[in-house]
């Protein structure tokens, strides 16, 4: 995707290239850094942001390859610019779903993407812990997981639990993350041509 970028967006990564230091990173986590620092002003995702440079490079690869991007709330779905999103949460299915097992809209709406949109999506979870831990156990064979839910109830538990799975994955060690943030990682993939 050719995008045309604004005097304050680069001026905004010159001021973030001053206060982090991301030369040393690889090319594609470099990319998610700087694109998460950006959108939230926080240099602190320099030290939280837990990457693996070929999960991304294959991420990259697989949305280019036109691979569905699959997100946990509208709040994430709103954040992607460059593609449509699916996001169930709000779907009938989803409420069904959530009151017939107990459980949160969020994790609902993650199985009722999960049945539309199969494997080898692009999953980006931002808000829910419940959505994370939903799709850690569908077992859903993903291109890559943008595991960012934010929160003090879970979200530091389930991102973990997505890194002690082995999936290709993006996530951080701390409480930090949300919506905005997640869909800033997304973006970076989205955005960056084939990084050197």
């Amino acid at each position: 995707m050719t995008r045309v970028i604004d005097p304050i967006e680069q001026r905004s990564y010159e001021i973030l290239r001053g206060r982090a230091d991301t030369s040393a990173l690889p090319p594609w986590t470099r990319a998610v850094v700087e694109r998460v620092i950006h959108a939230s002003a926080d240099t602190g995702y320099l030290g939280d942001l837990v990457c693996d440079e070929a999960a991304l490079a294959a991420g990259a690869q697989a949305l280019r390859a036109g691979a569905p991007v699959v997100v946990d709330s509208g709040m994430v779905a709103a954040g992607v610019t460059a593609r449509d999103a699916v996001c169930r949460v709000a779907d009938p299915r989803a409420a069904a779903l959530a009151a017939a097992r107990g459980t949160t809209r969020s994790a609902a709406g993650i199985q009722v993407a999960y049945d539309d949109a199969g494997p080898d999506a692009v999953w980006v979870i931002g808000t829910a812990p419940t959505a994370l831990m939903e799709l850690i156990a569908l077992d859903a064979a993903p291109a890559l997981v943008i595991g960012l839910p934010v929160g003090f109830v879970g979200a530091v538990e389930a991102k973990q639990a997505l890194r002690d799975t082995g999936l290709p994955a993006l996530t951080n060690r701390s409480e930090k993350g949300g919506a905005a943030v997640a869909a800033a990682a997304l973006n970076a993939l989205l955005y960056t041509e084939e990084p050197v």
